[in-house]
């Protein structure tokens, strides 16, 4: 007498589970993550002050809040640094318990790096394979320019880690057809801009045309959302722009590297069109310092503090 056995099939070895919630796939993203973080510590202590520029504004912001709201470059508060505060304030507040140093104030990129790659993992892994998502994030995770840029406090890894989250969110959004994935995206962005201003907007077209165009919404409503999104992108990603300008002069430090004074004239000046031109300027990204204010001049120990406050700032 013959019997025949029902054939189940095996799970991919990658899907196969070794704990309730933990596959084999999820172990290597683990080790993967391991591995990076293992990259972007070794020899740490060679960065010496990362960015002085950004690492003495930290310093400054420990002194009081205004400088601290504000993102003060140097310990008087009378210019800001060029950039917006958000990615500022994560690393001012690691480097309140860790103290300051390149150390504490590169972890929060570091980290934010680290982090990423699971995001990575899972973006590209939904659309294609466990396998193609583990390339995806062992790739990323051994690119020497992606594990030198968050060896630093420039914000890049803060910045990154943001707009994946960003993509996760729109991709949620396209799926569902639901607007709150929508304005998590957007709300996401918002919050890269004040990281690094116009640079979180770089990917903002592919995101609307992702949910435009992939969304199964009608075309009107899909319409009508983007418009609800981006009055709401707007309003996050200038929030603190609007406050600090609508803050007289006299009462907060010069805004840094802006022709005008203004936070506005930063975002479509210095950190706008200039990254446009071929001369990208002599701000402290590119090696130099953050033009001096108008009509101010040297301290009384010979230094302008709004033309060169990082080892001012670190010394105080």
């Amino acid at each position: 007498m013959m019997t025949t056995a029902t054939l189940i099939p095996k799970k991919p070895f990658l899907k196969r589970r070794l704990a309730p919630g933990l596959t084999i796939a999820t172990v290597f993203v683990i080790a993967i993550m391991g591995f990076s973080l293992a990259l972007h510590l070794y020899n740490i202590d060679s960065i010496g002050d990362a960015n002085a520029y950004y690492t003495a504004a930290v310093k400054s912001m420990l002194k009081s809040w205004s400088n601290f709201f504000f993102a003060a470059a140097e310990p008087g508060g009378s210019v800001t640094v060029d950039k917006p505060p958000l990615g500022l304030w994560i690393e001012a507040i690691f480097a309140y318990f860790l103290g300051v140093s390149g150390v504490s104030v590169s972890l929060p990129n570091i980290l934010a790096g680290v982090f990423g790659i699971p995001v990575l993992y899972y973006l590209v892994r939904k659309y294609t394979s466990e396998l193609a998502g583990l390339i995806a994030a062992l790739v990323m995770a051994i690119t020497p320019v992606f594990v030198a840029t968050n060896r630093n406090n420039t914000m890049d890894g803060m910045l990154v880690f943001t707009l994946l989250l960003a993509a996760w969110a729109f991709l949620h959004a396209t799926e569902t057809g639901r607007a709150r994935w929508l304005m998590l995206g957007v709300f996401i962005v918002g919050l890269g801009f004040n990281i690094k201003m116009m640079q979180a907007f770089l990917p903002l077209p592919a995101f609307y045309a992702l949910y435009f165009l992939g969304s199964r919404e009608g075309w009107v409503r899909k319409a009508l959302n983007l418009v609800i999104a981006t009055v709401l992108l707007l309003a996050v990603s200038l929030s603190w722009a609007v406050v600090v300008d609508l803050t007289p002069a006299d009462q907060r430090p010069y805004i840094g590297s802006s022709d005008d004074n203004t936070v506005m004239g930063l975002i479509f000046g210095h950190n706008g069109i200039s990254r446009l031109e071929s001369n990208r300027g002599n701000g402290p990204q590119n090696g130099g310092t953050p033009p001096a204010a108008p009509g101010t001049g040297p301290g009384l120990d010979g230094n302008d503090p709004r033309n060169g406050p990082p080892q001012q700032a670190l010394d105080a």
